[in-house]
């Protein structure tokens, strides 16, 4: 059963390729990494949490998120892994990490958007934990699509299970319509998730697609 509805929006994707040796040394035993084409992909996903509430709430919270993830398999299941959750609401964070059992910590975030830019600033304050920050500016570019059925874009953001490492595996499912993507572009000035999750920074450039936002349900992660 989904107990908690939100809508995120301004939504960037930005994917860099890396080995999968070096993604499974940082994976638990339970799960297994998921590659396209041979290769593993770290995702940096920056965007803002609107109207987030449990079930039966009529009020929900507003705030920005940043999430460094890969892409896993729990036997035939596809879905996402998180090494880290940044939020700019210290309620969400207590919540979610006590809910989802998800990597949350709190930060400081400044989304701004100007004439379709999105400028994205996030610093992590949360207390003993390595520090991580992100600046971007980023727009999406052409026309709007949908991932085509094989694509590299569907696999990097068609993901409907997040899988939880916590005293065995636990896995929690999102419903949504279809991405509607764009390609995008991005200034990225500065990203320290990599070295704040211990791992180096990826070669080459960045795979980028922009989302305007979508409506989303989730599920509480439940044992597998």
């Amino acid at each position: 059963m989904d107990i908690i509805s939100m809508r995120w929006e301004d939504v960037l994707f930005a994917h860099w390729e890396i080995e999968p040796e070096v993604v499974a040394e940082n994976l638990p035993d339970s799960l297994e990494v998921d590659t396209y084409d041979g290769k593993a992909y770290l995702g940096v996903v920056a965007f803002v949490m609107r109207d987030i509430r449990p079930r039966l709430v009529p009020v929900g919270l507003d705030f920005a998120e940043l999430n460094l993830r890969t892409y896993v398999r729990h036997e035939e299941t596809p879905g996402v892994y998180f090494f880290s959750l940044d939020a700019d609401d210290r309620l969400g964070v207590t919540v979610a990490r006590l809910a989802y059992e998800l990597p949350y910590y709190t930060a400081t975030t400044q989304v701004e958007k100007r004439d379709g830019e999105v400028c994205f600033r996030s610093s992590r304050t949360h207390e003993g934990a390595p520090s991580a920050n992100f600046e971007a500016t980023y727009e999406g570019v052409g026309d709007s699509f949908l991932a085509e059925e094989g694509s590299l874009e569907e696999f990097l953001t068609e993901r409907y299970a997040f899988f939880v490492p916590s005293n065995g595996t636990l896995r929690g499912d999102i419903h949504h319509p279809p991405w509607k993507l764009r390609d995008a572009k991005a200034e990225i000035r500065t990203n320290t998730l990599f070295d704040a999750n211990g791992f180096g920074k990826p070669d080459g450039e960045p795979h980028l697609c922009y989302s305007p936002g979508i409506d989303v349900t989730a599920s509480r992660p439940r044992r597998m």
